[in-house]
């Protein structure tokens, strides 16, 4: 089968795997609109950031989705490795890069349904964006940039991780990716020593730069260092991905 072809085949099955495994994908699909109603609901009185709490924490949930939906890849790719359906796609001469791509478009479509819904739920709740078709079109093409950017990074992982216990142990680092972020406080209130870190790690310029567009306001240089991170996440992963797809089916 050529590859081109085989791709949205492998990424099919991706899917249908996700669908089978229902209490995954009700976590990845439910746990984001959980912590959206947890701040809203339990955090937002108490939290000042000069706007209806609910408008400024739906970029920062849009993240927390990304990243832990992005994150399951890493046991999706552990699991076929141990599991030997790797060695039967590569007796049909399908290579490392198809197979990645595969899992890499089947996380991108299952997280963009579940930022769908955290959408749906913060409309009900009061998010009322002033954003434009253009802006949106843009917030959209970033949040999907990122998603794209860790799902790469995740399966990389998996191909790291000797079991698929190992590989669910990215989840939960990733998970806490946007806390120490702008994703739910403005980062000045947090403790001094935290501050760098919290201004320049990935999550930050993408959920600001979100915010900005969906909110329609100034954004400044942030779209343009989200993209550099999701473009060095994406390189780091192709350039170490190769090598060690081909370490672990050698």
């Amino acid at each position: 089968m050529p590859e081109l072809a085989a791709w949205p085949v492998l990424a099919g099955r991706s899917l249908r795997v996700t669908f089978r495994n229902l209490d995954s994908l009700i976590t990845a699909l439910l746990l984001p609109v959980m912590v959206l109603l947890l701040f809203v609901y339990l955090f937002g009185g108490a939290i000042n950031t000069g706007t209806a709490y609910v408008t400024y924490a739906v970029p920062g949930v849009l993240m927390l989705c990304a990243v832990y939906g992005a994150s399951m890849t890493a046991v999706a790719v552990a699991a076929d490795l141990n599991e030997g359906i790797v060695d039967r796609f590569r007796s049909m001469d399908l290579g490392g890069r198809t197979l990645l791509s595969g899992h890499i478009t089947a996380a991108t479509l299952r997280n963009l349904g579940s930022v769908a819904i955290v959408f749906a739920v913060a409309f009900a709740v009061g998010f009322r964006p002033g954003a434009g078709p253009a802006q949106w079109a843009a917030a959209l093409g970033l949040i999907t940039a990122f998603i794209v950017a860790m799902s790469a990074v995740s399966a990389m992982v998996g191909l790291l991780a000797r079991t698929t216990e190992a590989a669910s142990g990215f989840t939960f680092f990733v998970l806490f990716l946007p806390y120490p972020s702008s994703a739910f406080v403005p980062i000045h209130t947090m403790p001094d020593w935290l501050h760098g870190f919290a201004r320049n790690q990935p999550a930050t310029p993408v959920i600001e730069s979100v915010r900005g567009l969906l909110l329609d306001q100034p954004v400044g240089h942030r779209p343009a260092a989200a993209l550099a991170w999701c473009a060095g996440l994406l390189l780091v992963a192709a350039a170490f991905s190769g090598p060690l797809f081909r370490r672990r089916t050698r």
